[in-house]
């Protein structure tokens, strides 16, 4: 079995699909003999790239291995779309673009418009205001607030003094509502957006100032805050929260690690609700660190179609890591800080929860308890590689056309545990749950004790149930869904090109 590595051939873990495999195009002849010109070589790309590494490729017609064999029809069924990311979203298999959420089976493959930022994004490098937000309907009337769930430090939101907890009332002078949400929530595309920053004022949302903050290159480090709590019902707890499994913070990662080990924990909480993927090897080593026990054993195992089961490996847990600089570039490696004091692992999730967090959960289960607390994870178990326009290496490599630079992260294998475990397409259930938005006025700073989803986990840590309670939770508040434009494609898991060349 292979070991894997992580490159920049993404492993988004996506459930979704691409094509309704009932619109299956007919192609055909000019009728006169005569060959067909190709207008649309990009969809060739698109094509044979699906064709071959696509997870669902048998259970799309229209990339059945007789769609190309003759040229006139294949050339006449390619020119039939003049748009490649359409194109490659028709080509799979009941994609969510196509034929809705409801209906959907891939749920995640995507083009890449631009793969160069599409890598610097793998690595949390983005142009952003630097938060993660949760719209909530707060009264009967429909007002509607965002609170922040994170800020980034260096962002712009941060160097404009904003902060976890804040509560965003307006957008560009408008106040939010049920009747106008979609429309003022769009203008969060925007490149400049004035925040209304509100507080609770006995029933009522009281305006405090307003911020106009303008996105900028934002550069996280998803080991965002970690601390030990010295007695906790008489164990010393570590605490982290792990924003992304981003490949050039290994070491990072390593690091806090060796701070839980110098200080003898007794039990670790994770805190992945903001974490929505990365690395599958990162995921590894962060398993590795978690549990020494586990030895070398595996953690993980992908499976790709029935064309590259050659390419079908495990990942195990291991002793070492490998460190990269934020180019990508292999730095050598160093010894992994394992734990060997913990006998269960606590997991604080949400719904943003996904892909290789939940390769977390799920690898970990065959060696040790995991307990999730918080709200259901997304439920994710497949994941992606980027596919380049370079036919000379089946895909796989930079691109050799210089002409563009589409790219493609499409769903091309299933992951499993050592169990042979996949099954969670509809998310991990809590064990404990607690809706963070019903306590959407009294969002704590990640660490404070006090914080309702933190709180939570030491409490059971100390033997007694939750007493939420003691919070002033509103089980009337309705949380509302929104795409955020600087999260679009945040649920992935990606692997390094390093991992086709093992042995």
């Amino acid at each position: 079995m292979k070991r894997v590595l992580p490159l920049f051939l993404g492993m988004a873990m996506f459930i979704a699909s691409c094509t309704d495999d009932d619109s299956v195009i007919d192609g055909g002849g000019n009728g006169d003999g005569q060959e067909v010109t190709l207008n649309e070589p990009i969809n060739d790309f698109v094509w044979k790239a699906m064709n071959s590494w696509y997870n669902w490729q048998t259970d799309s017609q229209n990339l059945a291995d007789t769609k190309d064999d003759i040229t006139n029809d294949y050339h006449t069924f390619l020119n039939s779309y003049n748009d490649a990311e359409d194109f490659m979203y028709q080509l799979c298999y009941k994609h969510w673009s196509v034929v809705g959420d409801g209906n959907a089976v891939d749920r995640f493959s995507w083009f890449i418009e631009d793969y160069e930022v599409q890598e610097k994004a793998f690595q949390g490098i983005t142009t952003s205001f630097g938060i993660r937000y949760q719209p909530v309907q707060v009264t009967n009337d429909g007002d509607v607030i965002l609170y922040l769930e994170f800020v980034s430090p260096d962002s712009p939101a941060g160097t404009a003094g904003m902060k976890r907890g804040d509560l965003i009332s307006g957008l560009n002078g408008t106040s939010i509502n049920t009747s106008n949400y979609s429309s003022v929530m769009s203008s969060l595309s925007d490149n400049t957006v004035t925040f209304t920053i509100a507080e609770i004022e006995g029933n009522s949302l009281k305006e405090l100032d307003s911020k106009t903050i303008t996105r900028a290159v934002v550069a996280d480090n998803p080991v965002h805050f970690y601390k030990v709590f010295e007695d906790v019902g008489g164990k010393k707890v570590g605490y982290l929260v792990y924003n992304g499994f981003r490949f050039s913070y290994n070491d990072e990662l390593n690091e806090a690690f060796a701070f839980f080990k110098s200080e003898g924990i007794n039990e670790l909480v994770l805190d992945l609700r903001l974490n929505g993927g990365g690395s599958v090897e990162t995921t590894t080593f962060l398993a590795s660190m978690i549990y020494a026990e586990a030895g070398t054993d595996i953690f993980a195992e992908l499976i790709f179609n029935s064309k590259h089961s050659g390419s079908n490996g495990a990942y195990n847990f291991s002793n070492t890591l490998n460190k990269y600089n934020a180019e990508g570039d292999s730095e050598g490696q160093e010894s992994i800080n394992r734990l060997s004091s913990i006998n269960q692992l606590y997991v604080l999730a949400s719904g943003g929860t996904a892909s290789a967090s939940e390769m977390i959960i799920n690898g970990l289960k065959p060696f040790m308890p995991v307990k999730v607390i918080g709200t259901r994870t997304y439920g994710k178990n497949v994941g992606s590689i980027t596919l380049y326009d370079s036919p000379g290496t089946d895909f796989r490599a930079k691109s050799t056309n210089q002409s563009h630079k589409n790219a493609m992260q499409p769903i091309v294998f299933q992951i499993y545990n050592k169990s042979g475990e996949s099954d969670y397409t509809q998310g991990f259930a809590p064990d404990i749950e607690v809706k963070e938005w019903q306590y959407w006025d009294n969002i704590l700073p990640f660490g404070d004790e006090n914080e309702i989803i933190l709180k939570t986990a030491l409490d059971d840590i100390r033997g007694f149930a939750a007493k939420p309670e003691t919070v002033k939770r509103h089980s009337d508040a309705k949380k509302l869904d929104f795409d955020d434009p600087d999260q679009k494609f945040e649920k992935e898991m990606y692997i390094h090109a390093d991992f086709f060349a093992q042995p």
